[in-house]
């Protein structure tokens, strides 16, 4: 079997589990890389970058006054022009960025948006919630978020009453976030939807209540099983389902390590090491332990904010640094480019792969590529005698194809345009 470099693994490391290496990255050794990515320790960058405290949302105004709607809309989209940039911000500033790199992805696995939530405060509460578990159990994630205050005004839960059962936030956990489809019936729905009944949530307080009036206490049949189930229970009894492991431990590989499946073989080690405790760790040691993690065709399109993030950390540029003017530049490019942070476009969460290899999203993507550039100290690339291998060493990228290196060459002359042309090349967009 054809395996990449040591060099190449320790890359595909940093760009699978963080956000591709910054300078001097690349030169650790696979193991050593993989322990410092896995097991961080003390973090100056996050450190550096603590959560924002944006205040309740606005309320809304009366409908007949609409100055006062205005000015609850611009309140409201500042804070969430401020939570988004934070994010940024921090992702580029962290030192151990897979705790940043899992908090991204289980933000588009439970995918939650500001635009129904309608509060920066409790999507930043849950933003914690996904740190700080992230690493962990899934166990426990999946039952913080079953009653997690923004998942719950964004798929419904104030909806979900006894007697009048809501079944969005039913349905979705099964089928998107824990078993997928095809694993449970549309009784099974109905049934879980009474089950979660009574919790609710309101914008303006960080954590989720149960209404013992409003929940359904009488038994229910859910996959099999009959009893008394509420939320927590809910939640082990679809944990417990034979499909789920290979479910979660699926969409945990598509995400950070190829759109190709892994074969039977492979899942079936990856299950083992993801284990009876759900250990998200453990499943990312194993995930670099196997083979097909090693194959050069195992490849992967970067999604825009990891494209950007990477960008902005092997440049040194922090949108924290930035004025306003640029830090509203840049969300306007990732919008550009389809992805904002806190705003998945559904419950499904963002596209992958090809999909963000657009007309459109190639156009959106160089001018954001150009305004990185410009804020960046590229002196040595000026100096550099082969200036497209200067932009690549700071990129991690080894070599461009001849084709690249023959359009880098074209702007060469001017330090910015050639890194900005660098970081639209395949090379750098599709993580080899």
């Amino acid at each position: 079997m054809v395996v990449i470099s040591q060099r190449a693994a320790v890359r595909r490391l940093h760009d699978r589990f963080g956000f591709g290496p910054r300078p001097g990255d690349l030169d650790a050794g696979f193991a050593e890389s993989l322990a410092r990515l896995l097991t961080p320790g003390p973090d100056l960058g996050t450190q550096a970058t603590p959560i924002p405290q944006p205040g309740t949302p606005p309320r809304q105004p009366g409908k007949q006054d609409t100055a006062a709607k205005k000015q609850a809309a611009q309140q409201l989209q500042g804070q969430a022009t401020q939570a988004a940039l934070w994010w940024l911000d921090r992702m580029v500033a962290a030192d151990a960025p897979s705790v940043e790199r899992l908090t991204w992805f289980w933000h588009g696995h439970f995918a939650t948006s500001e635009q129904k939530v309608r509060s920066p405060e409790l999507m930043l509460t849950q933003n914690q919630t996904m740190r700080t578990l992230g690493m962990g159990s899934f166990t426990q994630l999946a039952h913080a978020m079953i009653v997690d205050p923004a998942m719950l005004l964004w798929l419904d839960g104030n909806s979900n009453k006894a007697g009048k059962p809501n079944e969005n936030l039913a349905r979705e956990f099964m089928e998107l976030f824990t078993l997928g489809v095809g694993h449970y019936s549309e009784t099974d729905v109905r049934e879980a939807a009474r089950a979660l009944t009574g919790w609710t949530a309101t914008r303006d307080t960080q954590t989720a209540r149960l209404v013992n009036r409003w929940h359904d206490n009488t038994a229910k049949q859910i996959l099999g099983q009959t009893a008394d189930l509420d939320a927590a229970s809910f939640v082990d009894l679809v944990l417990g389902r034979p499909e789920s492991a290979p479910f979660v431990v699926g969409r945990i590989w598509f995400r950070l390590v190829s759109a190709t499946a892994p074969a039977a073989d492979v899942l079936n080690r990856l299950v083992a090491a993801y284990g009876r405790n759900r250990d998200i760790r453990s499943l990312l040691s194993a995930i670099a332990g196997e083979a097909a993690f090693h194959e050069p065709a195992t490849s992967l399109v970067k999604q825009p904010v990891e494209w950007l993030v990477g960008l902005m950390r092997a440049l040194g540029v922090r949108p924290g640094a930035l004025d306003g003017k640029a830090g509203t530049q840049l969300l306007a490019g990732l919008r550009g480019m389809g992805q904002v942070p806190f705003e998945p476009p559904s419950v499904g969460g963002w596209a992958s792969g090809g999909a963000w290899l657009t007309t459109s999203a190639g156009l959106a993507r160089l001018r954001l590529a150009q305004l990185v550039a410009e804020h960046a100290d590229l002196d040595a690339v000026s100096k550099a005698g082969d200036k497209p291998a200067a932009i690549g060493e700071i990129l991690g990228i080894d070599a461009w194809s001849d084709r690249t290196r023959a359009g880098l060459g074209g702007v060469a002359s001017d330090p910015r345009q050639l890194a900005a042309v660098a970081a639209c090349a395949p090379e750098y967009v599709v993580s080899g």
